[in-house]
């Protein structure tokens, strides 16, 4: 070997091995080189992007990102990727060290376990890729995914989460690969990472949709596709790119991905297919041959596994496919969804739930939610409203833009709820996230609201709260002495906790009364102590729900700490393990009308 080349592979084997965190075993990472140096421009460096970020010129970045084939060790991605994920976060940023918080609490420690680490059930175990990571590499991405499964519990199924972070582990340290995850998790307005089996399927139809119109190799695939039929094939439509692309090809494609959201990974599904027809159009082809024989499912698999083309050709492929827009993938997208559910509704069937389904209302009563009218019998021996021009339960609860809530907990919720309340409109009367911590502002806004529904989660996502039958202004009624009354409220207040547990906590003089009207059949009325009636208190200082031998809900002034106990009122467990907790978010919902 000449001198010359020689000491150029020395100088590029230590740049390989440096552009990787230790936890990346390098070796067998191949680097691509898409054309001669001087053929094209320069590439971008990160200071160079960092200004289209910070001014938001969208369309600048998309192109740049697509055009720049940075090699798979090149140093930008370990700036890059952080940056462009974080541009999708909702809410407020994380506060340093938060993570290392979530992990001890998790773990009870910052040390990586020996023993293998037990993942969230919404991991696919055949799924769990981890690429060049080194076996401690392997441990730190089971920990990364294990504290999103605690902090984001609303995840039911998510088989692409894993693969996409160990993709991140490979250019940034632990604690950066969490907030981008946490980030594309939280992401509103484009999605990242599907978190639900309805959603997963919703995917791979959405494709199937689209390639027929924009793929004709969508037509082969059905003819080649035989008894297996093209639903199977296509899905695995999103294995093709997270586990069957070589690796530098998979880098450039989340290279866009971080940025422009999973339409990438629709495009380049279809990048792959317009290619695969391509290499077997010719019915003597070796990707012919391997169809027939194989089954076009493991003839695509291996196809990608050996792609002919380059990262650069690929997404220049994927990136031409036109009359493709976001709006059109977002409208293919949405009917689907509604398809899909509609045909759950007709045959009553639900999807697999990660929490426990006690408490939980059945589908059947989730169909009486929303199909109910004011022509109900009203149980609670109170007058009905007036009639409603539309069904209780679809309009209410739909309405709700809750930051605690998803749409299965408040239906939860509502089947708990006195039923004239549920057939009201609720508002959101204060929330911490608009309206600020101060209990001033609390009672300013909610004090002459009745009845209200407070909804808390603490900073370790603990969800819990109180159905409150009076009036807070109630606090400054005196009585006949001319002192405050301490307690106010009535026996149809209850308490509720939705995470970790579902539970419904009613007063304990519900059940007493009904003992009492069945006893001997006298109908005599089962009178429970006076700390048994304890239903809300609250001052200047704090507010409370829940008393006798205990607080069940306490907040403070601030609206920022809380404890909560067992009470004899609810004869409740503490709503939260710990007893005290730090209040994330509360949410305060009055009825329109009630």
């Amino acid at each position: 070997m000449p001198s010359a080349m020689l000491s150029a592979v020395l100088e590029e084997e230590p740049d390989l091995y440096e552009a990787f965190p230790p936890h990346v075993d390098p070796t067998g990472i191949t680097i691509l080189t898409d054309s001669p140096p001087g053929k094209k421009a320069p590439l971008k460096t990160y200071e160079e992007v960092q200004p289209l970020l910070q001014q938001g010129r969208k369309r600048d970045l998309k192109l740049v990102i697509r055009e720049n084939s940075w090699p798979i060790n090149s140093p930008v991605r370990a700036a890059l990727w952080p940056a462009l994920c974080r541009q999708h976060q909702h809410g407020k940023s994380m506060l340093d060290g938060f993570y290392w918080d979530m992990v001890t609490q998790v773990f009870g420690t910052v040390e990586l376990p020996d023993k293998p680490i037990m993942l969230p059930p919404f991991v696919e175990a055949t799924h769990c890729l981890g690429y060049h990571l080194t076996r401690k590499g392997r441990a730190v991405a089971d920990r990364v995914v294990s504290v999103l499964g605690y902090a984001c519990p609303d995840i039911t199924y998510s088989p692409s989460l894993y693969p996409i972070t160990a993709a991140l582990l490979h250019f940034m340290p632990e604690e950066e690969c969490y907030h981008c995850m946490a980030s594309l998790v939280a992401s509103k307005e484009k999605m990242f990472i599907t978190q639900t089996k309805l959603h997963n399927e919703v995917t791979w139809k959405t494709v199937m949709q689209i390639a027929k119109k924009h793929a004709s190799a969508a037509q082969q695939l059905s003819r080649l596709s035989g008894a297996i039929g093209p639903e199977r094939i296509y899905a695995d439509w999103q294995w093709w790119i997270l586990a069957a692309l070589p690796f530098p090809h998979l880098v450039r494609v989340l290279d866009c991905f971080f940025n422009e959201g999973i339409k990438v990974f629709y495009r380049v599904a279809l990048a792959i297919l317009i290619l695969f027809h391509k290499h077997c159009a010719n019915t003597s082809s070796e990707w012919y041959a391997e169809a027939s024989k194989s089954g076009v499912d493991h003839a695509i698999d291996k196809f990608c596994r050996n792609m002919p083309a380059s990262p650069t050709k690929l997404l220049r492929t994927a990136f031409s496919i036109r009359a493709l827009s976001s709006q059109y993938i977002s409208r293919v997208f949405i009917k689907t969804e509604m398809t899909l559910k509609s045909k759950q509704v007709i045959t009553g069937s639900r999807l697999v739930r990660s929490r426990s389904s006690d408490n939980l209302p059945t589908s059947q009563s989730q169909v009486n939610i929303q199909m109910m009218s004011h022509t109900l019998t009203i149980r609670e021996g109170s007058h009905s409203p007036g009639p409603r021009a539309l069904s209780m339960g679809v309009y209410p609860i739909q309405t709700i833009k809750s930051q605690i809530l998803d749409l299965s907990e408040l239906f939860t919720l509502w089947s708990w709820l006195p039923v004239r309340i549920t057939m009201y409109q609720p508002v959101l009367l204060y929330t911490t996230e608009e309206h600020g911590c101060s209990l001033t502002t609390f009672y300013v806004r909610v004090e002459h609201h009745e009845p209200t529904l407070l909804m808390i989660k603490t900073c370790n996502n603990e969800v819990f709260g109180a159905y409150c039958s009076t009036r807070w202004f109630e606090r400054n009624q005196k009585d006949e002495r001319g002192n405050r009354q301490a307690y106010f409220g009535t026996g149809e207040t209850f308490l509720f906790s939705l995470y970790p547990e579902r539970a419904k906590y009613p007063w304990v003089g519900c059940s007493a009364n009904a003992v009492g009207a069945g006893a001997e059949g006298k109908g005599e009325e089962h009178r429970v102590a006076h700390g048994s009636e304890l239903f809300m208190a609250a001052d200047s200082k704090m507010i409370t729900i829940g008393g006798g031998d205990g607080q069940a809900i306490w907040m403070d002034e601030n609206i920022r700490f809380g404890k909560t106990d067992r009470c004899s009122t609810f004869n409740n467990p503490p709503l939260c393990p710990s007893g005290d907790f730090e209040i994330r978010v509360l949410e305060v919902y009055g009825f329109s009308g009630a």
